[in-house]
């Protein structure tokens, strides 16, 4: 299967456009930037203000939480004050467990989210062996439920995104295909299907995880198998086309122009548009990096026609760090990807399933890495130079070898004399891709880990070009670009299961180099030193304040190494989304929480004022507490 045009040339995957009122997905368009609100559905006025905020900031697109048919009526009033003040921004309904109030939002937004995993399905996680008989009665009950929605946004111009998430997948894809991206996929297929049958096609997918290796692998899984189904269609002709036009008329005024950009193939009938996001990706640097690992390596794979930032954050805040995640690739015209084009070799790595690189051991400065040893950070010596009076008080931000003493080869990873050389040595070398070369970071790397035998251990770097190299002092340094560098090339190959060590040389300030080198590890999923956490942004659902909340969860527990903790609004982001959390504190009912051990609830209706406490005995009770380091010597971690 194929997931991209090439791993090592950069070509934005081709797809059909879908209209969402004024605003193009896919085709020529831009990669479009989106984000939800925060407030209560059924205040009129907050929701109006925060959606023309979102709109000041240049969100393209805002969603809103349409939890009851109550609420999606509401919509009405949003909308219509919306375009009383000038705001023509597309309005998108989310919706999860009740198909009638799918029904009453599209009467009046451009698109509509379902989520498959709880659209037609109360989860119970039930263990259930369906025989095909049955499996198919289910499919039926389905599309019965589904397609009236579908008939209704065919005949009045509304788009929808079918928008599966890693952790609410129903009992019935759990069943058959368990909680991974195969999972994940099936479940979008089975409602394009029925989407398809009916004739309707303005709509686009999704596939969310807390976890950008599992987002990342679903995201590909799914183009794969999008782009085998457009193969089995003759002359890849778009199903609407043969009918003799398109299924419907988008709902707006007419359509903007298009992107100057035009880098399209004819898509097949299933080049549907791919919406990109990781889901409760958390706040701060953290939130950003890991938001950065999961959209940026797709993105730079070409795949991806929107997005949306997830930060436990006022949802402007989001806006600028989604931007500067599509800036790139909006621009994007690089001279040496032709050169890349014709390069084929085998890949060293699997796309849809996740395993680190076998490498051979070496040790540099007493420091052992490659095989089966932590992934390492390394330092210029100019670097360790300015910071070695406070190594020992730097905790778990430390660096751990030198480059200019690891005896580190550096090659062009087109140059093949290179390779058979270090090929062709006794014993494992370290290798990396020699700075100054005009060549993209993720597309070098993969190449060279794919020329290069798979003992040899690998030094990553987020960037080819040295902030010390520039010719003038940085001054006004935006550290936002930096870090989302850092993270997409870093954490993309890492998540491809390449690199034994790291070296972050992009920012200037040595600390917050050493820090990045860190928090990249950490959100892959390749290191973890310090407690880990899965906050999902808030939204009109949300049952306490989210913000607060999480700031207060993580003040008492941020000295728990190793342990994971999900901090959830409301059920609907509740034990489905905590992924692989070891605790979850989850919004239960107004002023209520509930408390869970992994995906299983335990403590019911607590109170929000002791919820906290409670989270701690919780942790206790289960042997993975420790007390907080005295204050003294947390201020010399730090």
């Amino acid at each position: 299967m194929q997931y991209c045009a090439s791993p090592f040339h950069y070509q934005r995957r081709a797809t059909r456009e879908v209209r969402v009122g004024t605003v193009g997905i896919g085709g020529s368009n831009p990669i479009r930037v989106q984000s939800m609100i925060t407030c209560d559905t059924m205040d009129t006025a907050a929701s109006i203000q925060q959606t023309l905020d979102l709109a000041a900031v240049g969100c393209e697109i805002v969603r809103i939480t349409a939890p009851t048919v109550k609420d999606a009526a509401n919509l009405q009033h949003i909308v219509a004050g919306l375009r009383e003040r000038g705001c023509s921004v597309p309005i998108v309904a989310d919706i999860h467990f009740k198909p009638e109030a799918a029904l009453e939002a599209a009467k009046w937004v451009e698109k509509v989210r379902i989520n498959p995993g709880n659209y037609a399905d109360s989860k119970k996680f039930k263990i259930v062996e369906y025989t095909d008989a049955q499996y198919a009665a289910e499919l039926e009950r389905i599309r019965e439920r589904f397609s009236p929605l579908v008939l209704f946004m065919k005949e009045h111009g509304c788009a929808m995104r079918i928008g599966t998430n890693h952790g609410s997948l129903s009992d019935r894809i759990m069943n058959r295909y368990g909680d991974t991206p195969l999972g994940m996929v099936e479940s979008a297929l089975e409602f394009a299907r029925i989407a398809r049958d009916l004739g309707y096609h303005d709509f686009m997918f999704s596939m969310k995880s807390s976890n950008p290796k599992v987002m990342i692998e679903a995201y590909r899984l799914l183009v794969a198998r999008l782009a085998e189904e457009g193969a089995k269609d003759e002359g890849g002709r778009m199903k609407d086309e043969e009918d003799g036009g398109v299924a419907s008329i988008p709902r707006g005024e007419a359509a903007a122009p298009l992107h100057p950009s035009s880098f399209i193939p004819h898509p097949s009938s299933w080049s549907y548009p791919i919406h990109l996001g990781v889901t409760e990706a958390g706040d701060g640097e953290d939130g950003r990096i890991k938001s950065a690992i999961g959209i940026g390596s797709l993105l730079s794979d070409g795949i991806g026609d929107t997005i949306r930032v997830s930060l436990t954050e006022d949802s402007v805040h989001e806006i600028p760090v989604a931007q500067a995640l599509a800036a790139p690739f909006n621009a994007r015209r690089d001279a040496h990807d032709a050169e890349l084009a014709t390069l084929n070799p085998q890949l060293s790595y699997d796309p849809f399933t996740y395993a680190r690189r076998a490498t051979g051991r070496i040790e540099r400065d007493g420091v052992a890495l490659g095989g089966e040893e932590l992934v390492r950070v390394v330092v210029r010596q100019a670097t360790f130079d300015k910071i070695a009076h406070k190594v020992k008080a730097m905790g778990d931000y430390q660096p751990e070898i030198i480059h200019e003493a690891a005896n580190i080869a550096e090659i062009d990873p087109r140059d093949l004399a290179a390779f058979t050389q270090i090929n062709a040595s006794v014993g494992p070398q370290f290798v990396t891709v020699r700075d100054g070369l005009d060549l993209p970071v993720i597309a070098a790397f993969r190449l060279l880990a794919a020329r290069l035998d798979p003992r040899h251990p690998i030094l990553l770097k987020d960037t080819l070009v040295p902030a010390t190299d520039h010719p003038s002092p940085i001054t006004d340094h935006n550290f936002l670009p930096t870090l989302l560098t850092a993270a997409t090339n870093i954490g993309a190959l890492l998540c491809d299961g390449i690199g034994d060590a790291v070296l972050v040389q992009g920012e200037p300030a040595p600390g917050q180099s050493l820090r990045l080198a860190y928090n990249v590890l950490q959100a892959a999923g390749t290191r973890i030193f310090k407690t880990d956490y899965v906050a999902c942004p808030s939204c009109g659902r949300t049952l306490f304040n989210l913000q607060t909340t999480t700031a207060k969860i993580k003040a008492s527990t941020a000295h728990l190494k190793g342990v994971k903790i999900a901090i959830m609004g409301c059920i609907v982001n509740g034990p489905g989304e905590m992924a692989d959390a070891d605790f979850g504190y989850v919004g239960g009912a107004p002023g209520k929480v509930n408390l869970y051990v992994g995906k299983t609830p335990v403590k019911f209706n607590i109170p929000e004022a002791e919820a906290v406490d409670r989270l701690q005995d919780l942790i206790r009770e289960h042997g993975k507490w420790v007390d907080a380091p005295p204050p003294a010597v947390a201020e010399s971690a730090a």
